[in-house]
């Protein structure tokens, strides 16, 4: 009974933001996505240039030379991004600090999709486990929204190259930020990503060798699986199955698959704890489950949680406190 009290909690939520979302136009858009490339007339030009991004080690790599100019003032840091979009107040990064006793240790936390507002509860809990908390606004949200946006309709879309724009865009953000952090002094660095959140975190750990500690809650491994199949992106499904199929949305969103980053995530000096939800209806726990047997099959140094509740319930006692407890005991080791 209680469990179905729950699933119900679950669904109450997530129809909270359905009244706000619209379904909008299927766009190729790859000239947002390959800047260097020529624009792909077809899916199946925009799928061969994504493939080739997955090749490319240097696609989630700082632009060369870049030497980050940052502001720091009243537990607040600010700085341009590094890749340029339409929406001007989306090119500046945003990110609050919450400090703790020492330097030793950083906590750099990505939020989920459509956040509207930080984790205040969190980052005070970390903070007093002894890791310094950075909380970054990820694209199109908080400071950076759009305007007259109701949603962060540009972060995840049925434009193609706009989504992975935006994913890049966040990855590259956050690299800047960890190097704005050693600057500065501070030691180790983690990151914790909820969410779409930890599909950010997991391709900053991937590509950022700084790294030593990733927590991805609510994580799967492709995305065109999660926004085809999840509770939350219905609407971006409707946009994009007249005009597309699953199999080609997977080789589009190619770049933004951690399965393809398996062998990144399982080096030696990278501990990964992954917290996943065996009643998700937005982030299926067979997609879950698929991407940590990829983990484990590369060898990843990966411990994993999985909780009897939902993607919205894990915000619930006990099980945020249980996943809060397991991660502090990674990021403590």
């Amino acid at each position: 009974m209680y469990h179905s009290w729950l699933d119900r909690w679950d669904e109450r939520r997530a129809q909270r933001r359905d009244a706000v979302k619209e379904e909008t136009a299927f766009a190729l858009d790859a000239q947002l996505a390959f800047p260097s490339a020529e624009n792909a007339a077809s899916i199946g030009c925009f799928t061969d240039l994504a493939e080739q991004a997955v090749g490319d080690a240097t696609f989630f790599d700082e632009p060369e030379g870049s030497d980050p100019d940052f502001e720091w003032q009243d537990g607040w840091i600010k700085f341009r991004s590094s890749v340029s979009t339409d929406t001007d107040s989306n090119n500046i990064v945003w990110a609050k600090v919450t400090e703790s006793r020492s330097k030793d240790r950083v906590l750099v936390i990505f939020h989920h999709w459509n956040a509207s507002s930080r984790y205040g509860q969190i980052a005070k809990y970390f903070s007093s486990c002894g890791s310094t908390v950075v909380q970054i606004a990820m694209p199109y949200h908080f400071e950076r929204c759009r305007p007259a946006s109701l949603y962060a309709d540009h972060m995840l879309s049925p434009s193609l190259g706009r989504t992975i724009q935006s994913v890049r865009q966040a990855v590259l953000d956050g690299r800047t930020l960890i190097r704005v952090l050693q600057q500065r002094g501070y030691g180790e660095v983690s990151v914790l990503g909820m969410s779409l959140g930890s599909w950010v975190a997991g391709l900053v750990a991937a590509n950022d060798l700084t790294v030593k500690k990733a927590v991805l809650f609510l994580v799967a491994g492709s995305l065109a699986d999660m926004v085809w199949t999840g509770r939350a992106t219905r609407h971006i499904r409707a946009s994009l199955e007249d005009q597309i199929n699953l199999a080609q949305l997977g080789r589009a969103w190619s770049p933004l698959n951690l399965e393809n980053y398996t062998d990144r995530l399982a080096r030696t000096d990278l501990d990964l704890k992954i917290v996943l939800a065996q009643r998700d209806t937005v982030v299926l726990p067979e997609l879950s489950k698929r991407l940590t047997a990829k983990l484990k099959e590369a060898g990843a140094r990966a411990d994993v949680l999985e909780l009897n509740c939902g993607h919205y319930s894990l915000s619930l006692p006990p099980y945020i406190i249980r996943a809060g407890f397991s991660a502090s005991r990674l990021l403590n080791r």
